[in-house]
């Protein structure tokens, strides 16, 4: 059991930790000054801990070798643990906005001011590192290469790519990070302006920012609860692998099935002619056992054919040559 938690996703582990210390202060504070904005950042906090909790274990779960029982392994548990998580952030969503929305109707000032604003610069210091930490998780993820300012650039373009705990992570750390700005700033405006109006709408702006974060996980897992195809780069990447080898001269089919933050590779590859049977079986082997040293590669099914002399890969070359074949039958 210890060897499968060593597997877990890291960031969904680090921010579990640093954000049940966050809730833990915020709900003290919360309750002390009774700010509705710090209120609002301690249910984010408690729902980003026990959200990346869950995530962690299923991210543990989801490395399970394959069994009898369940052959194709348990790679998409980490979906089915972030839609559990999602339902808990929309909970929180909920009863964030209700209490926006009392403090609106109904506005009071909150008490002992620096106390708010230490625990806010706590939760920016905290949950910023932790989306930093998620960032370069994403870069490394999707092998990127940034340093200094440029992974906050690759994280962003490349997030849709990175496993679905690392997505988790980065999406609720900056909605995290920008909640308590917010929560920050309008504690502070509603103190000195005594617009106390702003404290409820901050907390209702941190409340709807949760539900747009709760849709956007919910929509990305449930594709991957289904199962979905690779993106397209991570198709070309093993593509160039299965064509790299000195005998392969085409592919003729390629499927990638992504399940949690594994791909399954299903192919059939054109060969030079000549080979006996023996021979084609040790160059079917010798491409997969190479598509099996890609660390994100869980097991590859590939068939073998001798070549038709018809270029079918890549798909663009397909695609150009049936549009020659049409515009011959249109010219005859």
């Amino acid at each position: 059991m210890i060897d499968l938690l060593k597997k877990g996703n890291k960031s969904s582990g680090i921010a579990a930790l640093g954000n049940t210390v966050l809730a833990i202060a915020k709900g003290i504070a919360a309750s002390v000054s009774g700010s509705g904005a710090m209120f609002a950042t301690t249910l984010h906090s408690a729902a980003d801990a026990l959200n990346q909790a869950f995530v962690f274990f299923g991210s543990a779960l989801s490395e399970k070798e394959p069994t009898k029982k369940f052959p194709s392994g348990f790679g998409r548990v980490v979906n089915l643990f972030v839609l559990v998580a999602v339902i808990v952030v929309s909970i929180m969503a909920y009863e964030t906005i209700l209490k926006g929305w009392k403090l609106i109707q109904d506005p009071h000032p909150s008490t002992n001011l620096l106390l708010n604003i230490g625990i806010m610069v706590l939760a920016i210091l905290v949950d910023g590192f932790i989306l930093i930490k998620a960032m370069k998780e994403i870069v490394h993820e999707t092998r990127s290469e940034a340093k200094g300012f440029g992974i906050v650039k690759e994280s962003f373009k490349n997030v849709a790519l990175a496993a679905p705990p690392t997505r988790l992570v980065f999406y609720e750390d900056l909605i995290a990070t920008s909640g308590a700005f917010l929560a920050l700033i309008s504690i502070v405006l509603a103190d000195l302006t005594g617009a106390y109006i702003l404290d409820g709408i901050g907390t209702l702006l941190i409340g709807i920012l949760l539900v747009v974060i709760a849709f956007k996980l919910g929509i990305e897992n449930t594709r991957g609860l289904i199962g979905v195809a690779a993106p397209k780069v991570v198709e070309d990447r093993i593509a160039e692998t299965i064509l790299s080898d000195q005998d392969v001269v085409d592919i003729k089919e390629l499927r990638i099935m992504q399940e949690g933050r594994r791909f399954h590779v299903e192919s059939y590859i054109e060969l030079r002619e000549g080979f006996t049977l023996a021979d084609a079986d040790d160059i079917k082997f010798r491409v997969r056992d190479t598509l099996l040293e890609d660390p994100d590669i869980g097991d590859v099914t590939m068939g073998i054919l001798e070549t038709d002399h018809v270029k079918t890969w890549p798909k663009e070359a397909e695609i150009e040559v049936n549009g020659k074949e049409d515009r011959t039958e249109k010219t005859r």
